[in-house]
């Protein structure tokens, strides 16, 4: 089974319902329920969506939302040597660089689902768009 690391912006798609960008998330979330693969994300994008969805949506709504998605993905804990490497990193954003290096730290990840392919320069693992994502998956 193939394993995902979701940038925040995938994860903020499916919990905020941003259309149209939510279909594809739920797409990809369906396929983790499906068992078709595994989903991974960095415990930074928790405390990221948390801020975001309160300001929506409230703090009883954010933290709903969070325990539900925490039940759906593999969480990956921030480590010493992951800060380490984020800041000796040449990413511009720091949040992007925590998720990669998190990624990195995980060997089965095969690849990056995000929409931001632009912050993702020179990675050793693969960026893709949900739209790539989903054609992988179920191809």
């Amino acid at each position: 089974m193939k394993s995902f690391f979701l940038d925040t912006n995938i994860l903020l798609d499916l919990l905020a319902d941003r259309k149209p960008f939510s279909d594809q998330a739920a797409i990809i979330f369906e396929s983790q329920e499906q068992n078709k693969i595994n989903l991974y994300v960095s415990a930074i994008s928790f405390n990221n969506l948390y801020y975001i969805i309160t300001k929506i949506e409230g703090h009883k709504t954010a933290v709903k939302l969070l325990k539900e998605l925490s039940d759906l993905v593999t969480i990956i804990p921030l480590e010493q040597s992951i800060i380490q490497n984020s800041l000796e990193s040449s990413f511009t954003d720091f949040e992007d660089a925590i998720q990669y290096h998190s990624a990195l730290k995980t060997k089965n990840i095969k690849g990056i689902i995000t929409r931001n392919t632009k912050d993702f320069k020179k990675t050793e693992l693969p960026i893709l768009t949900p739209e790539l994502a989903i054609k992988l998956i179920e191809g």
